[in-house]
Parts: structure tokens; sequence; C-alpha cells
């Protein structure tokens, strides 16, 4: 594995961190903004936003240049709206500082997993795609509480100076670490990027990403209420149990990129099976601590952890140049936006069981977008036509 596909890694859990920082630092924010709880919500729904809506322009705009000099690019964008989120003396400057860094990062994604597919043979692109994803596992394992502590500790500000470090190590880390490539030759000339969205499949293959990521984030979203309120855990005991979460992902998303790139139907199809049961059983047994608790660890093990495998399918079918993954990416983000969402209507209307029972039903719909490829992978091969016997031949 080239070692700039770590380095990619890295500026993937900068992007990562920043993406979840608000969540662990709202009451803070909301006091030194003068804003209330809802409106700092606003800012993280502004983030996914900006990601899914503006990501796509960013990378068109970059296409032309070498793939390093668009990270370098993204880099200063991205650092430059976590240093104004750092300044922020209002709410506005805020949000304006969210957008950008939302923007910037969906970019990042793409022009980064392109360049993952540049820099890899393409029978362990899948693996190359999951060592770069680790940047997202361990930025939800180890980003979150790690702003959170520092923004509890030193002020909600000192959160987003700390990330504005870890980019500046990211980008110096690009600049030595990732090797020049003079133009990102994967997918092609601009109409060729822009064309192979024609492909009907490739919107349907664009929707299984969707509803995976959704199936998962309509439960993730909601975690923390779910273990208080149902099955009884401590507000103290809810961190350490997500830690867990985060830690079986990171194990998930190493297992699906052994596999990825060989077997990749089978392994969404599985995950999607795996990932309805779990989330199933979870709404079932949510009153029981062991049975809940192993529940939400298999979503861990079955959910984002598809990333590699979903990345995969969307290079076969599309290609693998920097704006079909910016688009795959967006896509990813409306699955976080619509399971997240749809949660919050689904509690009020049945309960704390009901964004379980949704993400189920999110992931067999996905499992349904899958099934036509799988049946055109088990369909047995046309028979080979009879050879003709000699004498015909001659007389043909």
């Amino acid at each position: 594995m080239p070692r700039a596909v770590y380095v990619l890694a890295l500026g993937i859990f900068a992007m990562v961190t920043s993406e979840f920082a608000v969540a662990g630092l709202m009451p803070q924010m909301a006091d030194g903004l003068n804003a209330s709880i809802p409106q700092i919500g606003y800012l993280i729904t502004a983030f996914a936003v900006a990601m899914a809506a503006g990501g796509p322009f960013l990378t068109l705009a970059l296409m032309k240049l070498p793939p390093r000099t668009a990270l370098m690019t993204l880099f200063v964008v991205f650092l430059a709206g976590n240093v104004l989120a750092a300044t922020a003396t209002g709410y506005a400057t805020m949000m304006t500082a969210r957008i950008i860094t939302g923007i910037a990062s969906q970019a990042f994604f793409g022009v980064g997993i392109s360049m993952c597919a540049q820099l890899t043979r393409p029978e362990i692109r899948g693996r190359a795609i999951a060592v770069a994803m680790n940047g997202l596992m361990l930025g939800t394992l180890l980003g979150l509480p790690v702003s959170t502590l520092v923004g509890e500790r030193f002020g909600w500000r000192a959160a987003f100076w700390t990330i504005s470090a870890i980019t500046v190590i990211a980008a110096l880390a690009t600049l030595f670490g990732v090797p020049r490539i003079e133009r990102a030759d994967s997918g092609g000339t601009f109409r060729q990027e822009v064309g192979v969205f024609r492909k009907p499949k490739l919107w349907l293959v664009l929707s299984t990403s969707t509803l995976i990521i959704g199936a998962t984030f309509s439960a993730f979203s909601y975690f923390t209420p779910i273990l208080t309120g149902l099955t009884g855990f401590s507000a103290g005991t809810v961190p350490v149990l997500l830690i867990a979460y985060g830690a079986a992902g990171v194990v998930g998303n190493n297992i699906v990129g052994r596999f990825a790139d060989r077997h990749t139907v089978p392994v969404l199809t599985v995950g999607l099976v795996l990932n309805a049961v779990f989330l199933a059983g979870f709404a079932v047994l949510a009153d029981l601590p062991a049975p809940a608790v192993l529940c939400m660890m298999g979503i861990g093990l079955a959910g984002v952890t598809m990333n590699p495998a979903m990345a995969t399918r969307v290079q076969r079918t599309g290609n693998a140049g920097p704006l079909v993954n910016t688009v795959h990416t967006s896509f990813i983000t409306l699955g976080v936006i619509l399971g997240s969402s749809l949660g919050a209507v689904v509690i009020e209307a049945w309960g704390l069981r009901a964004p379980l029972w949704l993400g189920a039903i999110m992931a067999l719909a996905g499992l349904a977008t899958v099934l036509p490829d799988l049946a055109r992978r088990s369909a047995p091969a046309p028979a080979a036509p009879a050879p003709c016997p000699a004498g015909q031949a001659e007389r043909v």
C-alpha cells in the first residue's frame, strides 16, 4: 500500500474531526455565541448541506489542477474556515465558517478517493479506500472525544484551533508524502466526467449508498437518548459505548476493505442484511442492556463500514474521477441528512424505537437496489455453440 494513502487518511481525519466538533460543544458554543441549542444544531445541518450541495461544484472548479495541487488548495480553504470558526464573534460568522469547511471537506473526499484509485493497482483499490476511510472511522472514534475534551478544558475556540493545527500537519504531510501527478486521468475530460451521469445504473448505485448510510444514521443519531431512555444506561456510560461503537467501525472497515475488490456486491448484500437484522434486533431488545449493546456494535461493524465496497461499485459503474467520487460523497451525506431528519420525525410519532425500525426498512430498501447486480452475478453464462462436424463445416 503506498504511503500516500495513509497520508490521505490523515487529511480525512482532520475533515471529519471538524465536522463532528460542534456536536460535542453545543452548550459552550451556545453560551459563547449568544445562541440557542437548536441554533447551534443548525450549524451541523449547514455543514452537511454545504457538503452535499457545494462540494461537487468546488471539485469541478479544481478539475484542471493536478490532484496534489487541488488537495493543497482545499487544505487552504478548509484551514481558513476553521480559523474563521475559532475567531467567530457572532452566529452569522460561525455559520459562514461551517459552510466553507463543509464545501471544502466534501471536495477533499472526492479528490482524495480519486487519488487512491490513481496511486494503486485496480485489484487493491478497495483496500486503499478502506485505509483512507480509516480517517473517517478514527475521526468518529478519536476526533469527537478529543475535540470535546479540549473544548471543555480550554474553551470551544481552542477546539477549532486544535483542528486548525491538525489541518496544517495533514497539509504538510500531503505536500511531502503524496507524489505529484500531472492530471487526474481516472475520469477523463470534463465532458467525460459529466457525461457518465447519463447512465441510469449509476444513479441506482448512488442510491444504494444513500440508503446504507441513511439506515445507519437513523439509529446512530439517536443512540444517546435510546441508550439512556430505553436501555437504562447512565449519561456517563454512553460516551464509553460510543467509543466501542467507533472501534467496531474501524474493525469492520478493514474487514470490508479486504473483500471489497473481489466480492463487491456480495459484501454489500451481506452488510445490508446484517445491518437490517441488527437494527431490528436493537428495536426489539432495546430494554435489555447486553443484547442492545451487541446490536449496537453490530451496526458499527456493518453500517458505515460498507464505504470501501460502495466506492468500488460506484467507480466501476461510473469512473474513478474526482467528480464521480465527490458526487458519491454527496449521496452519502444525503443519507446522513435523511436518516437523522426522518429519525426525528418518527420519534415524535412513535417513540424512541421508531428510528431503529426506520433504519431496518432503509437497509432492506438498499438491499433491493443491490439485488439486480447480485442476480446478474448468479446468472449462468450462456452455453457455447456446439462445434460444427467437419463435413458440415466444409459444406458451409
